[in-house]
């Protein structure tokens, strides 16, 4: 079968496909189906942390497979109840879970749940920000090029400039139901939030009535090198998005909840799939992991190391270099496209974010030789002569 052929065929359109058929992957390398090993840096997006196929996972999955998979959420179950105590634990002051299925889907919960809290309907988000495509994480997205084909999208939106707290305590008022925020600014082209930033948000949301909504759906689960990023600058939001890398690969979103989240009565928001047996024992197995091997002291570590290996690279190209973790952005003075493909070619998988930011987002598990591997082949690249995209 031409895989490539028949995706080409039957695709509905909305992804653009690479000219590479990827069949399996191991730690924090992919294999094409001709057997060829690519490094990637791009973790489906920030899903895989903990690198492909790792096997306390795999085995958690298969032994969950063969008990139960599915169990809609008004029957208690064993690994949904041990998950749930387990999140309890990760962030004090946020002892309730709302599970779901993807980072969006976290993201619209936070919102009804904002607004079911609070009688009111205003959310303030950022510029630059991104929380998801369906129609109210969409309204909360900044980029337009998003945003524009689906007008009219959810009304009562706003959006200020991120890291300004003059601007966001003048967007907050009595009408203002919520602020969302990303800990680091992903899509948007790796913007961390500025020492403080957080605790200026949380402030003005107390004074205002508002609740504060931290979207950590790629920042979470130590990707930043703490478990939340959030955790930086000792934050703890009213409602937190997590997803992505939650369980391991299977797909799984959540939201935490602390106590000033309220009115939440049978009946006013759900998930079929949310919280079923096969994710959570996936993410009890993967939040093991995480703990175990320390992967969050491993991102603070590598990434400060990949941070100073990228710095010596003396480049007329790159404009700037920043991130938190193993979450990093290499801002050049011009689109990215060609030099993406330049490392693909040279089999090192990377995203972009925005036109002008590669984004790397290695899997935490990534040994210090292939950091090598990523810099030294970065530096190549970016010594050519500029694209022409």
């Amino acid at each position: 079968m031409d895989i490539l052929a028949v995706e080409e065929k039957h695709t509905c359109g909305t992804y653009a496909k690479q000219p590479v058929v990827i069949v399996r992957g191991e730690g924090a390398c992919l294999y094409d189906e001709d057997g060829n090993e690519y490094l990637d840096c791009s973790s489906g997006h920030g899903v895989a942390n903990l690198g492909h196929a790792h096997p306390k996972v795999a085995e958690a999955i298969a032994r969950q497979a063969h008990t139960l998979l599915t169990l809609f959420e008004t029957f208690p179950n064993d690994q949904r109840a041990a998950l749930m105590e387990k999140f309890a634990a990760l962030l004090p002051g946020m002892e309730r879970v709302f599970f779901c299925n993807s980072g969006t889907e976290a993201v619209e919960a936070a919102i009804k749940f904002a607004r079911l809290s609070t009688g009111r309907t205003g959310i303030v988000a950022a510029m630059r920000g991104f929380h998801g495509r369906s129609m109210g994480a969409l309204s909360a997205t900044w980029n337009k090029a998003y945003r524009e084909p689906f007008l009219p999208l959810v009304p009562e939106f706003s959006h200020v400039p991120y890291n300004n707290g003059d601007a966001l305590e003048k967007a907050v008022g009595g009408g203002t139901a919520a602020v969302i925020l990303e800990a680091v600014q992903g899509e948007g082209g790796v913007y961390p939030a500025a020492p403080g930033y957080l605790k200026e948000a949380q402030r003005i949301c107390r004074a205002a009535g508002a609740l504060l909504i931290l979207d950590e759906v790629q920042t979470g689960f130590c990707r930043s090198g703490k478990m939340f990023a959030c955790q930086h600058d000792d934050v703890t939001p009213d409602l937190l998005c997590c997803a992505k890398s939650l369980a391991g690969g299977v797909p799984m979103g959540a939201v935490l909840l602390g106590p000033a989240v309220k009115n939440l009565t049978p009946g006013v928001h759900g998930s079929t799939f949310g919280g079923n047996p096969l994710a959570c024992a996936a993410a009890l197995a993967a939040l093991a992991v995480m703990q175990e091997e320390k992967l969050a002291e491993q991102a603070a570590e590598k990434g400060a190391y990949l941070m100073e290996k990228l710095g010596a690279i003396r480049s007329p190209l790159v404009r700037e270099v920043r991130g938190m973790g193993l979450m990093i952005g290499i801002e050049l003075k011009q689109k990215v496209t060609p030099y993406l493909k330049a490392l693909q070619e040279k089999r090192i998988i990377a995203l972009n974010a925005g036109l002008t930011v590669i984004r790397l987002l290695p899997p935490l598990v990534i040994t210090y030789r292939q950091l090598d591997r990523l810099a030294a082949t970065l530096d190549e690249v970016l010594a050519g002569e500029p694209g022409g995209e």
